[in-house]
């Protein structure tokens, strides 16, 4: 009897052999593939059923190759399932800021806001930028669009918008965030009406009616979430308008020297879009009210810009522009992907934001400003460690 029982028992697991060994082997072969793709760089996507699938396969030199001994560093990593996830509730209040219309400067400097205004001789043009069509545009897969002005091709520059942001973010009272502007003395229409004066240049140095206020809305709405920022406000376009990139790098360089915990550095101005008699004013309906709809510019290097690093800020641009678009459907146009400099060589985390253009109203883009320190924030915040 106990004969009979061992034979019994000696079938079964060889039947169970049977089936379970050759499944084994095969998930090992599965795994075994899986991590070769990760470890040359391929971004594994999850289906609905939780199986792995790769992306199209791409000319292998094109590539680049990750090793696992450089993973540690963070300096690469795949972007799925890790760090980016919005994990707040979406449904924090905006602070309630003073209009700009009614803020008076302590010092409104020797090219102030006009207080009366001509009959408007050019046509404003109010509009809402969608999406763009034509090959040198293509899709993020988190919303929005890029706008790819340079030579590389548009494949590669997907591969690349899947990668998380080159830089890490520490849970710390020091400054994470410096703005400044270049051009501090853009400025703005005062109100929605249908023609402009001519007259006024869309210059000023009045603090409250140019771009430094736009920058303090974001700077507001960044603090308010836990973000240090330091906001340089020095005028650098006036009165010469030449050279005003090299003196707002003489600005930013101490800052950053001092403080080795920023960064995200951005430079803040507005768009110029207009014609011969005509301005236009890109505005998109957030919540009830009007927002200037923003561009981000992101440099690339030919070769002779000295920002060997330039696709690192191509990154943290494609990060913000789906984080951006996910909160607010519309409200950003096509990242702009060109050679340019714009002082990008000196963080892996800096871009130009263009906060509408100068047919759009001071509120317009003051409420603009508030929206994308939120999202901003919210991004940065997710991205630290836990």
């Amino acid at each position: 009897m106990k004969c009979r029982r061992r034979r019994k028992l000696r079938g079964i697991l060889k039947c169970t052999a049977a089936v379970i060994l050759p499944l084994t082997v095969a998930a090992g072969a599965r795994g075994a593939k899986y991590v070769d793709r990760a470890v040359n760089g391929e971004a594994l996507l999850m289906d609905s059923t939780g199986s792995a699938e790769a992306p199209p396969k791409a000319d292998r030199q094109e590539v680049s190759r990750v090793t696992f001994s450089e993973l540690p560093d963070e300096s690469i990593m795949l972007s799925q399932g890790y760090g980016i996830e919005d994990e707040s509730d979406g449904n924090r209040e905006l602070l309630r800021l003073p209009s700009p219309l009614d803020m008076k400067a302590d010092n409104a400097g020797e090219k102030p806001y006009p207080a009366h205004w001509e009959t408007g001789d050019g046509e404003i043009i109010r509009t809402t930028y969608g999406l763009y069509s034509g090959n040198a545009f293509f899709g993020l897969e988190g919303g929005g669009q890029v706008n790819n002005k340079t030579g590389i091709p548009n494949e590669e520059l997907i591969r690349e918008s899947g990668f998380l942001p080159n830089f890490t973010v520490e849970d710390t009272d020091e400054p994470l965030v410096l703005l400044y502007h270049t051009h501090t003395t853009e400025s703005f229409e005062p109100f929605v009406r249908e023609h402009y004066d001519s007259s006024f240049n869309y210059r000023t140095t009045d603090p409250t009616k140019n771009v430094v206020m736009v920058g303090d809305a974001i700077q507001a709405e960044l603090e308010a979430q836990g973000i240090g920022v330091i906001h340089a406000v020095e005028v650098h376009d006036y009165p010469s308008y030449n050279g005003s990139y090299g003196r707002s790098r003489e600005t930013i360089t101490p800052i950053l020297e001092k403080y080795p915990s920023i960064k995200v550095v951005l430079d803040i101005h507005r768009d110029a879009i207009s014609g011969e008699g005509y301005a236009y004013q890109p505005f998109v309906e957030v919540d009830g009210r009007e927002a200037a709809q923003i561009m981000i510019i992101s440099g690339c290097d030919d070769g002779t810009l000295g920002m060997p690093d330039c696709m690192q800020n191509f990154h943290f641009a494609c990060a913000l522009q789906q984080k951006l678009e996910r909160d607010h459907e519309g409200f950003t146009r096509p990242i702009l992907f060109d050679y340019r400099h714009y002082n990008q060589d000196l963080t892996n985390g800096s871009l130009l934001i263009e906060v509408g253009s100068h047919g759009n109203t001071l509120e317009q883009v003051q409420y603009a400003g508030q929206l994308f320190g939120r999202s901003l924030g919210e991004l940065l915040n997710s991205m630290k460690r836990r």
